[in-house]
């Protein structure tokens, strides 16, 4: 395979650049509002799927280890599950992760784009951020079928008559989850942290009630519990592993979500709300057991007194609802940060709202998870069958964090190698463990999350490699530009009034669709404007250090425009600002000029394989035009063809 990152240089179909980011250029907006107000945000954005992990992870752990679930065997789960969220959760990522940031970003793409194109260009660190971006993407599948199935599931618990509806009412609830993506979630979106609240209240009173009936469970907090039921209990002690890790599926969020709230509301809710709930509603199921409760059915739902049991149900379903919501729209996030940087096609992105830059919606991404999730939920049918699915996707993204945050330690932290090796090699150790776990999940169900990734990451390789050789292409032609005027003086082009803006990815020399423009209309403005629009691999940048022009000729202006990966370009916006910077062509009259390359197959072979360029061809056909791209006023752009064999 081909280097990923060797067309780091390589540049969208749009006149968009992927580069890193010059130093001082960088803005580092910080989350405005009362730091408990921001926290009670997170709760409903970011906690959402490790928040609903108790519905589903005791009774998977107690359907593994069946045979030897004995009041040892529970205390040893149990044990296993609290240094989970100890270790992975609070350490890992809150204590350690949470420290290393792309100005402000977090998650595994921001990692990526900081120690794999910010830094310096690296081929491997880039493959490793994007698989494991892509692995997120079956995440974002599975949660919403298994997180909704669980929470109905309880229904049966009430009367044995609901079961055949529990499903069908699944199925119901994701359809109108998906279907009312596209209005947005500003309105209801304030609502998610204040249930998100009361759902971790009712989790934790709950396990309060449950530990009451065998408070010696708290000796579970011994690790020696948990690690003596992993190692006396060959290979039920491994296995149980996989669902033990189901407890922290949601962690990578906490990552993920840290440029919305920063960092400190974040631990906040972590410290203050989830993690002691999460713990006493573990504890509360594992006395239950202990204490002799039947282990069928939901072991969660057997902690509510019965006269509540169905408002609790609607609690759960609610707050899965919320779980789903918040995956769902870390995945339009994920793909415009992949369109920024570069890995994927220009995509139709609408912003729901107006009071936050995370309200958007992506159709084509809302529709494929959809499929999915419905696929998945119809043909597993319980969250039973679907925990086999779960946690392989997690788990290698987890093992992939932990490889790059080595890095960080060394080369951002400045740590000694044996430090950052030991520290790095512990979390290693238990992310791998925890991935071989998950691996014997495949046959039954873990090869759905990995066949979507390596999709996603596929068509993430073959974009990048496509567009990268469009470049290469365009560039073997381009002529300086005292000698693209020098032609036009000669051959007495007339110059006609008005300003031409012109798109490109050249960074000197004369942009290919001005020389298309004069070839197929024998006529060039007087005033022109050739933009140049680089993404850079920062989220944000400074609106100082937006643009750059310089006079190369009379009348002739080049300019630099910097956008973060997380911003929205706006081209017209952005050339209003050019007469402060001393701009002297009219921008009120202004005609933008950009070229569509249709790509056909290079026939001296030393083109692109044939089936990628096929690939390729079909994602380029089917992206966005670069007007809607850029925000440009559909009457005032004029778009030149041209063909293109790679």
């Amino acid at each position: 395979m081909s280097d990923p990152a060797a067309a780091s240089e390589a540049h969208e179909l749009d006149g968009t650049a992927n580069t890193a980011a010059p130093d001082g250029v960088v803005a580092r907006p910080t989350p405005r509002g009362n730091l408990m107000l921001l926290g009670l945000s997170a709760l409903g954005i970011v906690f959402g799927d490790i928040g609903t992990s108790p519905l589903y992870t005791f009774k998977t752990i107690l359907g593994t280890a069946e045979r030897s679930a004995n009041a040892a065997a529970v205390l040893g789960a149990l044990s296993l599950v609290l240094w989970t969220l100890f270790i992975i959760t609070t350490v890992k990522y809150v204590l350690f992760a949470m420290r290393v940031d792309n100005d402000g970003e977090g998650g595994i793409l921001a990692l990526m784009a900081l120690l794999g194109v910010k830094k310096q260009h690296r081929p491997t660190i880039v493959a490793v951020g994007l698989f494991g971006a892509a692995l997120i993407y079956g995440d974002g599948a599975i949660t919403p079928a298994i997180s909704v199935l669980s929470a109905l599931e309880g229904l049966e618990m009430a009367t044995p008559a609901f079961q055949p509806y529990v499903l069908p009412a699944a199925v119901v609830i994701l359809l109108v989850l998906f279907a009312i993506q596209s209005r947005g979630t500003a309105t209801i979106g304030r609502w998610f942290g204040p249930v998100m609240l009361v759902w971790f209240t009712t989790i934790a009173a709950l396990g309060l009630a449950g530990i009451v009936k065998h408070p010696t469970v708290f000796a579970a907090l011994n690790p020696a519990h948990g690690l003596s039921y992993l190692f006396s209990n060959g290979a039920t002690g491994f296995l149980v592993l996989g669902a033990v890790f189901l407890c922290v599926t949601g962690a990578e969020a906490l990552y993920a979500d840290m440029g919305h709230f920063g960092a400190g509301p974040i631990k906040l809710a972590w410290f203050v709300v989830v993690f002691p709930s999460l713990i006493l509603n573990y504890a509360g199921q594992a006395a239950l057991v202990i204490e002799g409760a039947p282990t069928d059915g939901n072991i969660f739902y057997r902690l509510c007194p019965s006269a509540l049991l169905l408002p609790l149900i609607l609690l759960a379903t609610v707050a899965t609802i919320i779980a789903s919501q918040s995956i769902i729209t870390g995945a339009f996030s994920m793909t415009r940060q992949a369109i920024q940087l570069g890995w994927l096609p220009r995509l139709q992105i609408k912003q729901t709202s107006s009071e936050g830059y995370g309200q958007i919606y992506v159709g084509v991404v809302n529709w494929l998870l959809m499929i999915v999730t419905l696929g998945l939920t119809i043909g597993f049918g319980k969250s039973d069958n679907l925990a086999s699915a779960y946690g392989i996707a997690v788990s290698l993204t987890m093992l992939m964090t932990s490889a790059l945050l080595f890095i960080a330690m060394r080369e951002i932290w400045g740590w000694s190698l044996i430090a950052a090796g030991g520290v790095a090699a512990f979390f290693l150790v238990v992310d791998s463990a925890f991935f071989l776990a998950n691996l014997t999940k495949v046959a039954e169900g873990g090869y759905v999350p990995l066949v979507l990734a390596v999709s996603v990451y596929g068509l993430m390789w073959i974009w990048h490699r496509g567009a990268a050789a469009v470049f290469d292409r365009l560039r073997e032609t381009l002529i300086p530009i005292p000698e693209f005027l020098a032609r036009i003086k000669q051959k007495n082009v007339p110059r006609v009034p008005g300003t031409a803006v012109f798109l490109t990815r050249t960074e000197r020399d004369t942009p290919p669709v001005m020389v298309w423009h004069v070839k197929h209309n024998r006529a060039l403005h007087e005033n022109l404007f050739v933009l140049r629009v680089e993404i850079l691999s920062v989220p944000w940048v400074a609106p100082n250090n937006r643009l750059s022009l310089e006079e190369v000729a009379p009348d002739f202006w080049r300019a630099e425009a910097r956008f973060g990966f997380m911003e929205r370009p706006n081209i017209p916006e952005l050339l209003a600002a050019g007469k402060s910077l001393g701009c002297t062509v009219d921008i009120n009259d202004v005609t933008y000029y950009v070229g569509h390359e249709t790509v056909i197959h290079r026939e001296d072979g030393k083109g692109l394989p044939t089936w990628q360029e096929r690939i390729f061809a079909v994602m380029e056909r089917n992206a966005i035009h670069v007007s809607d791209f850029f925000s440009l006023p559909t009457d005032q752009v004029v778009e030149i063809g041209r063909q293109v064999a790679i």
